[in-house]
């Protein structure tokens, strides 16, 4: 709950300090981009969405809509089966594993091998929890010129590579430790213990596997909480079950739709 709060209190503020920034940078030239933009201070009113739009508009309406979409999706995996129950996302035995999990569940031991899966994956459910400062921090960081790239680019998950580019390195230095603390309260290392010690003991078992399940884990709940962004981000572009639930929205993005 303390990690909730943190977390909605820093994306909140996020739209008013995206407007503070953004108006020290409304005289920025944006080359080509420059043409397309309005030369009103004030914020466009939704009558008049898709008509044009100010650089402060621009980036206060796109971080909205990534803070947005990153709230969702982190709350959305950090809980109880966020990453266990969702097809998209969940981690399943290593690869180099998989023989094992063939070769035990052939024998009647499923129930170990669905024990270790889940184990990984509450790992990763403890793990996103802690993403959302490392995600502000690249918000704060973002340009006007960042913005209407992921605002203009052909590409549906502009934002969500945007993300990757400036978040990767620092998601791995934090979740890292918590999935290593994760996977030890979650006893995934006695279910590997038991999983590679019975399948070592099969006749004709072939080389023992050696995974770095940290390194895998922490790796597999960066990918799966981009691959939940990305989905948050295509909610956003093409509104669907009004994603788009605020003016700054509706006019920036409708805005955007004109330009296709």
């Amino acid at each position: 709950m303390k990690t909730t709060n943190i977390l909605a209190i820093s994306l909140v503020s996020i739209p008013l300090f995206c407007g503070i920034e953004a108006i020290g940078q409304t005289k920025r030239p944006l080359s080509s981009l420059a043409s397309k933009l309005g030369s009103k201070s004030k914020t466009t009113s939704s009558k008049n969405a898709g008509n044009t739009i100010t650089q402060t508009e621009a980036i206060t309406g796109i971080k909205q809509a990534l803070s947005n979409g990153l709230t969702n999706s982190i709350n959305t995996l950090s809980v109880k089966d966020g990453f266990l129950g969702n097809a998209a996302v969940k981690i399943l035995m290593p690869k180099e594993a998989q023989q094992i999990e063939k070769t035990l569940r052939s024998i009647g031991m499923g129930s170990l091998c669905d024990k270790f899966v889940m184990s990984l994956n509450r790992a990763a459910e403890s793990a996103v929890k802690e993403a959302a400062p490392v995600f502000v921090s690249a918000l704060s960081q973002m340009t006007v010129t960042d913005a209407f790239n992921i605002l203009l680019g052909s590409e549906q998950d502009a934002a969500t590579s945007f993300f990757k580019r400036t978040t990767s390195a620092a998601l791995s230095s934090k979740f890292s430790p918590i999935v290593e603390s994760a996977l030890g309260k979650n006893n995934v290392s006695g279910y590997w213990t038991q999983l590679t010690s019975a399948y070592n003991n099969l006749p004709l078992a072939g080389n023992k596997v050696d995974t770095d399940l940290n390194a895998y884990v922490t790796g597999k709940a960066i990918e799966g909480l981009f691959v939940q962004v990305a989905t948050e981000e295509l909610k956003i572009r093409q509104n669907l079950g009004g994603a788009r639930n605020s003016n700054i929205l509706n006019d920036v993005f409708g805005w955007v739709d004109k330009q296709k």
